[in-house]
């Protein structure tokens, strides 16, 4: 049998496979197959297992590629030799090809490749030279398709037409299948992903970030961009996560705009403006505005954040000492989870008379907060909250401020030193402020933040999320509000009058219930704090 485990015969082969572009209508994985079966069969040898790198481009150093690499370090167990269908299914670059080759002559194992006869000899001066033809050739062709490719690319941007693979948000749409792209639009899914994240940023900087965000996507199970950009191509996923960094690189893009873009900057046309493919996913105050609210500052700490399957962690406040309250947990199903004060544990002069301190297991707590959050709060009315870019003068203004900053920042490089070039720019420059004058003339109203009603209620978004991360976020959303609770003590809450919170996305109202003298501010936090003190000293479970 040509394919078998690895038995030290010495002649233990390791098949390897290349290609750069993976296609559905592709043969060429079966035809390396046969090919290396055959070399393999050729010398007396079988294999032992396929170093198969698909998608993979022959500029890559064979000892970084993600399956041929750990077997060249010695990390994937002993073989006794290399066999691949041609020597370019090993490397296009004469130096990587070289490296691999003398790599096996030192240690004395096999290279084999379909059409030579016998394993390659680089002691040997005819095979060594025949061997770095092959590799040379590999090269040149390599160089060739580099220089077509770029020289495709430069022709397709000067014609202001897309080329490469679509920002996150948008797609390319073909008319004829594997044609020329003949117009770009939004794609309907992930456009919406991407606006919901920008419209929650922008609505509670300050809590939802990229990192937050990026967690919140792995969590609902939202495909990262390279798997959604494969996944589109009919291609399989990979079950990668989104990570914070690409995340707010695209929300920061003005590829988002739908700009073509070259090295990170928006292609300019004839007139000085930037190249417009499609509608973008927002307009340019948003965009401003992202950038107001990503840009690297100065944040307080609010302390450690858990993506941990645990309702109050970051909520609930000791209702003694009004410290965050913590999880502790064991290794035991006689032990189940427990919120716990360990604040006078740790020596905080805050909590010195926080005796007894509160220990009450998480189901009971998570139990009665939820019945009691719905029953007070079940039936408001959520307002979203939405950025409102304005009437669209100022995107405009913003705009051509943008092309001519641009232009100027291009003037102070020495692009437009040249005669023709200096009365073009004063020309376009001169437009471009009469423009800017016309349009600062006009009445704006200015964007912002606006609300308008969801036609849900608090019940109804508690019923719908999807796991517990996302119930804790409807109730952080009343975290940093006050409400008005009249006469209050160490047992549950007697009756509201009112309640108003504010949250990243939303405003919820609540309706009069209930309307007793006395009232007093505090958060939603210290509430359930009182909530743990009272369960405490009713009985459920107690410690300090």
């Amino acid at each position: 049998m040509i394919e078998r485990p690895y038995d030290g015969c010495g002649k233990c082969l390791l098949g390897v496979r290349r290609l750069s572009r993976m296609k559905l209508a592709t043969s060429s994985p079966e035809r390396q197959r046969e090919d290396v079966l055959t070399a393999a069969a050729s010398v007396g040898g079988h294999i032992i297992g396929w170093a198969d790198d698909w998608e993979v481009s022959g500029a890559t150093d064979p000892a970084t590629r993600p399956r041929l690499g750990p077997w060249l370090r010695d990390e994937r167990g002993p073989y006794d030799g290399l066999v691949a269908a041609a020597v370019d299914r090993l490397g296009r670059n004469v130096v990587d090809c070289l490296n691999t080759g003398y790599k096996m002559r030192d240690e004395g194992k096999l290279l084999v490749t379909y059409g030579h006869d016998g394993p390659w000899d680089l002691n040997d001066t005819t095979d060594e030279n025949r061997f770095t033809m092959e590799a040379w050739g590999a090269q040149m062709e390599l160089r060739a398709i580099q220089r077509r490719n770029r020289n495709a690319t430069v022709k397709t941007r000067a014609a202001g037409r897309p080329k490469g693979k679509p920002s996150y948000g948008f797609r390319y749409v073909r008319v004829v299948m594997g044609g020329k792209i003949d117009y770009v639009e939004l794609h309907p899914h992930a456009s919406t992903v991407i606006r919901l994240v920008a419209r929650r940023i922008l609505a509670d900087p300050e809590r939802n970030t990229p990192s937050s965000e990026a967690a919140r996507l792995n969590r609902t199970g939202e495909q990262a961009p390279v798997d959604h950009l494969a996944v589109m191509y009919g291609k399989p996923s990979r079950g990668r996560p989104w990570y914070p960094t690409s995340l707010r690189n695209i929300l920061l893009s003005e590829a988002a705009l739908g700009y073509l873009m070259h090295d990170g900057k928006p292609v300019i046309d004839q007139e000085g403006n930037p190249v417009r493919l499609c509608e973008g996913l927002w307009d340019r105050a948003t965009h401003e505005a992202l950038k107001k609210v990503l840009t690297a500052r100065a944040t307080p700490w609010k302390g450690r954040r858990s993506n941990r399957d645990y309702l109050l962690t970051e909520v609930a406040l000791c209702g003694q000492c009004h410290n965050r309250v913590y999880t502790q947990t064991q290794n035991s199903p006689a032990m189940p989870p427990r919120y716990a004060c360990t604040a006078r544990n740790k020596g905080w002069l805050s909590a010195k008379g926080c005796r007894p301190a509160p220990l009450i297991r998480t189901h009971f707590l998570d139990e009665h907060v939820e019945e009691w959050f719905l029953q007070k709060f079940g039936d408001g009315v959520i307002f979203e909250t939405v950025y409102d870019p304005g009437n669209g003068v100022a995107e405009r203004i913003a705009e051509v401020q943008a092309t001519r900053e641009r232009l100027r920042a291009d003037r102070e490089a020495g692009l437009y030193d040249a005669t023709d070039d200096a009365q073009w720019f004063r020309e376009r420059y001169g437009a471009l402020g009469r423009e800017l004058a016309d349009l600062e003339s006009e009445s704006q109203r200015p964007p912002g933040m606006v609300q308008r009603p969801t036609g849900e209620t608090v019940a109804d978004r508690w019923d719908k999320a999807l796991d517990t991360q996302a119930r804790k976020e409807i109730l952080l959303d009343f975290r940093g509000a006050s409400h008005s609770v009249p006469g209050w003590g160490p047992g549950p809450l007697r009756g509201w009058r009112h309640a108003r919170a504010r949250s990243e996305s939303c405003w919820y109202r609540v309706e009069v219930l209930h309307d007793l003298p006395g009232s007093a501010k505090l958060r939603i936090s210290s509430i359930i704090g009182s909530l743990i003190l009272s369960m405490q000293r009713g009985g459920l479970e107690h410690g300090g």
